[in-house]
């Protein structure tokens, strides 16, 4: 059998075991602030009115009426029904979009991180946070709307081949049938 050595343990110093705790306390904080400013910056987005149904995505198109603004207030942006595909626009404005619902209003504030960084982008200043009052109009999937164009094509040149198919064509200067003002005869048309 072999024998045990034994080592007397010494008492903890008075105050040692707070300063165990302390130094433990110290690294865990440490930690948690260097797990924080490693984040990404986020958008915040302030709902102003309620939309309805799902939210788009990156691959969707968004329509919407919007307002950009700099931090004093400033307007440098604004538009009416524009067209924004959500992997084309700044990844602030595509991140805001993305937490919004049809027929919504709301306003986004996004870090210049995520807008246009360091860079002067027109009257917006490096290292400009932006704040944006959007209303998201409608949105389509890129799908749809490549469909959509697909149809708008093939219905041209269907009426570009009936035109073509009438007896002399089209006269000069005529304008196709169906293009006219409501109640006007079209041009080219002689007049009584």
């Amino acid at each position: 059998m072999s024998e045990v050595t034994r080592v007397p343990l010494q008492p903890i110093a008075k105050g040692a075991l707070s300063k165990l705790w302390l130094g433990i306390a110290v690294v865990a904080l440490a930690a948690g602030g260097i797990a924080w400013a490693a984040l990404p910056p986020s958008v915040d987005v302030t709902t102003l009115a309620e939309g309805t149904g799902p939210s788009p995505t990156s691959q969707d198109v968004a329509l919407v009426n919007y307002k950009g603004m700099l931090p004093d207030g400033t307007v440098f942006d604004q538009g009416e029904r524009a067209v924004f595909p959500l992997n084309e626009v700044v990844p602030g404005f595509a991140r805001a979009l993305s937490q919004m619902q049809r027929g919504g209003r709301y306003r986004a504030e996004i870090p210049a991180a995520l807008a246009y960084g360091d860079e002067q982008v027109g009257d917006v200043p490096a290292g400009s946070d932006l704040t944006f009052e959007i209303e998201l109009l409608d949105y389509r999937s890129r799908a749809e709307i490549e469909q959509q164009q697909r149809i708008m094509q093939q219905l041209q040149q269907m009426q570009g081949q009936q035109m073509q198919g009438m007896p002399g064509g089209m006269p000069p200067g005529a304008v196709p049938p169906g293009t006219g003002a409501p109640g006007e005869p079209p041009a080219g048309v002689p007049q009584p």
